[in-house]
């Protein structure tokens, strides 16, 4: 059965730009800045399941942690 969305926990990477990986499914994948993160979440969600069987959805959720003196 097809599954309707897709969602990705995006972090922040050190380096720069962004780390993504796809909550239940084995899919990570990264990118150089926001635009190019959805190429290649949408190109890694295709390889993993082929065009007939991917989710027509992929939600791209930014988790930021913050660190803060008091």
């Amino acid at each position: 059965m097809k599954s309707s969305e897709i969602i990705f926990e995006v972090h922040e990477a050190i380096e720069g730009g962004y780390d993504a990986h796809a909550l239940g499914h084995s899919i990570f994948t990264q990118g150089d800045d926001w635009e190019d993160l959805k190429v290649m979440a949408r190109e890694a969600v295709l390889c993993h399941f082929g065009d007939e069987h991917a989710p027509r959805l992929i939600r791209l959720h930014l988790v930021r942690d913050e660190t803060m003196a008091v």
